[in-house]
């Protein structure tokens, strides 16, 4: 393990410890002891706030601070309820991008088949732990009011530090209500202001709910510290405008309005702060991407160590769900020889987007078809299929991050500059503004890193199309919990315009009604919260 990597883990442990979630619903965080002296002990430590930010953010790393076996949301397993996974899960799989092999895992079979229901053990994993975050963010602004700071004496750099944690835990809490508007298009709304355990008697949904995280991360923006300037993995003011550019790129989806012109103004924002792409591809999803120069690139990473912040997170089950039944690759993902044995295949629809001459030496390009049929006719034969690599748990020099070969030390690049140069170059396309010329440029940075600096294969302004976005957005940033949400905003999710294997529960695939645009409330969360109300259609 790299000396201080990612976070202090010591602050992200002992701030896990401290919040805790009740076990029955998501919204619920008090402190681990009902005891008052419990909390002051906790809060008459050096670095105290710190530490309990820091657990805010290890709720998108971890499921308890307990370990990778264990659940600090009640009723919820640990492997279907880890904040990266649950997007993977529902971002990823049920899409063309990925089949997962072993469809009596609980879940997983009517996600790509997409057949789900609100019964979805998955869907009410992502539910929870999104819901979640929200709570450990509202727990934190309720320790840190001026009249809580005052009464623990708090003083000196930790109270002058402290608007930018309050800014840091309302940008968290900004980012999980984003991830609620997009995939269950409204969330039961409850800040700091509300006690431990009351429930307003409302939920907030669609243009409310976009107003409310619009206003928040626009409120919150002069508190961040400057792009770029944070300490790795901690939100700044280009995480903020990040998730501004992505709620106006998809307005038209969530409130029918276009935003078009804020998508790029926020885009061009980043674009200027200094980011640059990684020169080598494969090295932004590499077990040493901290340190390796896709820091540079990665706007918020989510992080991941395989040796003292375990998950089955979405790094893992990408490391160890590219293992082929015939390949045995594992030694060139960082894991044990077999890995998960062949869990993660491609549909025939995403191979094709890598088909043709200028595909065969792009770096992206990690699909391996020797000895493999395209087509799978029988999703629990694991020989079917192309494989993909593209996370791998080893440095830059091959060696390994750890000694551990099922946990991986890749951390989650979330956000990052690759996917704002397409942006750009997207909402330019849908009248937002911009330069052609520019997005032409952006997209053949892109192009070039791809092909080891060779512009060979960069593209012209007449080329620069909605059709290629779509496709490119597919080759860039496949696995990155992106391809469900572009496919909604292209009009392709649902409906007959394009189908993949086992679209509709079909292998050839099928139309899907657009009422699956959205997930649905989860059966529990309605019965634990009766102010919620189930989405059309379910």
């Amino acid at each position: 393990m790299k000396i201080m990597k990612k976070l202090n883990l010591i602050y992200l442990f002992a701030g896990l410890l401290f919040l805790v979630s009740s076990c029955e619903d998501d919204l619920n965080t008090v402190p681990l002891d009902d005891d008052a002296s419990t909390a002051e002990d906790f809060f008459s430590q050096d670095n105290a706030y710190k530490s309990l930010l820091a657990g805010v953010y290890g709720n998108l790393s971890l499921t308890s601070a307990g370990g990778a076996f264990g659940s600090n949301i009640g009723g919820l397993d640990p492997g279907t309820s880890q904040y990266g996974r649950a997007l993977m899960n529902l971002q990823t799989f049920t899409t063309d991008e990925a089949i997962w092999s072993y469809e009596n895992d609980p879940g997983i079979a009517e996600l790509q088949r997409t057949t789900w229901t609100p019964a979805n053990v998955i869907i009410r994993g992502a539910f929870g732990r999104i819901m979640g975050s929200v709570a450990f963010a509202n727990e934190f602004l309720r320790q840190s009011t001026e009249a809580k700071l005052n009464s623990r004496d708090i003083s000196g750099e930790e109270l002058q530090e402290m608007p930018t944690f309050r800014a840091e835990a309302r940008l968290l809490r900004a980012l999980s209500y984003y991830h609620m508007l997009d995939l269950f298009g409204k969330a039961h709304f409850i800040t700091e202001e509300d006690p431990v355990g009351v429930f307003r008697n409302e939920e907030i949904v669609g243009v409310d709910l976009f107003n409310y995280i619009e206003s928040e991360l626009l409120e919150i923006i002069p508190d961040l510290k400057d792009a770029r300037t944070n300490e790795y993995a901690r939100a700044d003011k280009a995480v903020a405008w990040m998730i501004l550019a992505k709620l106006y790129l998809n307005a038209e989806v969530y409130i029918g309005e276009d935003r078009y012109a804020d998508a790029l103004e926020y885009s061009q924002n980043i674009i200027d702060a200094g980011y640059s792409l990684t020169p080598n591809y494969q090295d932004v999803f590499r077990g040493d991407n901290d340190v390796n120069g896709a820091q540079n690139e990665v706007i918020f990473p989510v992080p991941a160590d395989g040796e003292f912040s375990q998950s089955f997170g979405p790094t893992t089950v990408m490391t160890n769900g590219a293992v082929g039944s015939i390949e045995q690759n594992g030694a060139n993902l960082g894991v044990t020889e077999g890995g998960w044995g062949g869990a993660i295949r491609l549909s025939p629809q995403f191979v094709s987007l890598f088909q043709g001459a200028e595909f065969t030496n792009d770096a992206r390009n990690g699909i391996i078809s020797e000895d493999r049929p395209i087509n799978i006719t029988d999703v629990s034969n694991r020989d079917q299929g192309y494989i993909l690599e593209k996370f791998t748990d080893l440095n830059t020099s091959d060696d390994p991050v750890d000694d551990n070969l099922t946990f991986s030390s890749v951390d989650f690049p979330m956000f990052r500059l690759a996917d704002v140069y397409l942006m750009y170059a997207e909402a330019h396309l849908r009248g937002g503004g911009g330069s052609l010329t520019q997005a032409t440029e952006y997209i053949n940075l892109i192009r070039t890193r791809a092909h080891n600096g060779s512009t060979t294969w960069n593209i012209s302004e007449s080329d620069l199309t909605l059709d290629f976005i779509i496709d490119e957005r597919a080759r860039e940033l496949y696995w990155e919990s992106h391809r469900r949400q572009d496919l909604r905003r292209f009009g392709l999710f649902t409906g007959a315009s394009y189908v993949w294997t086992l679209k509709g529960n079909s292998l050839s695939g099928i139309p899907i009604a657009d009422y699956r645009g959205l997930f649905p409330i989860p059966s529990e969360s309605l019965s634990a919260n009766p102010n919620l109300t189930q989405n059309p259609g379910y």
